[in-house]
């Protein structure tokens, strides 16, 4: 019999919210981009619109302001439909999605940033 995956979903990644979609926010995420559920966002000073965190960069895009809510498609143009989990909120630490050349204790300086905003990082079983 044939082995299926099945893609992670918003209950893989959210783990606890506020009620009454108070820990969403509905964010552009810009053109070029193909970002899976469980990326983690920084928003650019310059346009306000979202990218996946880049700690590389000075254009407000280093920090993490929250973490993407579902998968977005935005290679050939900006998309106004993503979900940003930016608030009040308990995400998987497993489900998170992170640039590849991040070391560990990047990851946990920006866990820290996330959970200063609200949003709490956990390991689950």
């Amino acid at each position: 019999m044939p082995t299926m995956t099945e893609q992670k979903n918003l209950g893989d990644l959210l783990k606890y919210e506020a009620p009454n979609l108070y820990s969403r926010e509905a964010v552009t995420i810009a053109a070029g981009q193909s970002l899976p559920l469980g990326t983690v966002l920084g928003r650019s000073e310059s346009d306000g619109k979202h990218y996946a965190i880049d700690p590389g960069a000075s254009d407000g895009t280093q920090a993490p302001i929250g973490v993407l809510g579902n998968t977005v498609d935005a290679t050939n143009g900006d998309r106004r439909d993503g979900i940003l989990i930016a608030r009040h909120a308990v995400v998987a630490k497993t489900a998170l999605v992170w640039p590849i050349s991040l070391t560990g204790a990047q990851r946990t300086v920006y866990e820290g940033q996330l959970a200063q905003r609200g949003v709490l990082v956990r390991e689950t079983a």
